[in-house]
């Protein structure tokens, strides 16, 4: 037995030890999906607020640092980035639905950035990766269709797209760990 199949062997030991787990958190990711497929303006509206508390509890606990050590190097530009993260933080808090907009914006660019990126990336592989080049090029369609139905429903889709798109993430993140935790059922 190779020391790769002692691996291979040793993972599917742990899977099949903990699949229980994988099961669990893939249905909490598939009803948490759902959910914010099924009220996806309530979803984007939630993720600007978490997303501005985390920046102003970083922006807060970098300002402490930065005040305790005051005679490091940096001080005024680490100074300069905790007062940004609070200002931040506090938008995305106070003004959730702006948030929302921001945060839209940034992943509509993205969107098109990354398809982009992606089918050039395909098209540079094509001759190695054989068929399978294809699908990597046909992801980065999608990423700039998603970009393009964004952008041609707004001024709407700026409220929904975000908690729709992290949405179909969690179902496919939550669909692929249950499917994965019912192979792992059956002991190595």
């Amino acid at each position: 037995m190779s020391e790769a199949d002692g691996e291979n062997g040793a993972m599917r030991s742990a899977l099949h030890e903990h699949w229980k787990l994988f099961l669990g958190e893939g249905v909490v990711l598939l009803i948490l999906g759902f959910a914010a497929i099924i009220v996806p303006a309530a979803a984007s509206l939630a993720m600007a607020i978490v997303l501005g508390w985390i920046f102003l509890a970083g922006g807060v606990v970098g300002l402490l640092t930065t005040l305790v050590g005051h005679k490091a190097p940096g001080f005024w530009w680490s100074l300069l980035s905790a007062l940004v993260a609070i200002a931040a933080g506090a938008a995305l808090v106070g003004w959730p639905v702006g948030g929302v907009i921001s945060l839209t914006f940034v992943l509509t660019a993205f969107l098109i950035a990354d398809g982009i990126l992606t089918m050039l990336f395909a098209a540079e592989h094509r001759r190695r990766l054989s068929q399978r080049w294809g699908f990597l090029f046909l992801n980065g369609v999608l990423d700039l269709v998603l970009a393009g139905l964004i952008i041609w429903a707004l001024p709407g889709s700026a409220i929904w797209a975000l908690g729709l798109i992290v949405g179909i993430d969690l179902i496919f993140g939550g669909w692929s760990l249950v499917a994965m935790a019912v192979a792992a059922r059956k002991p190595a």
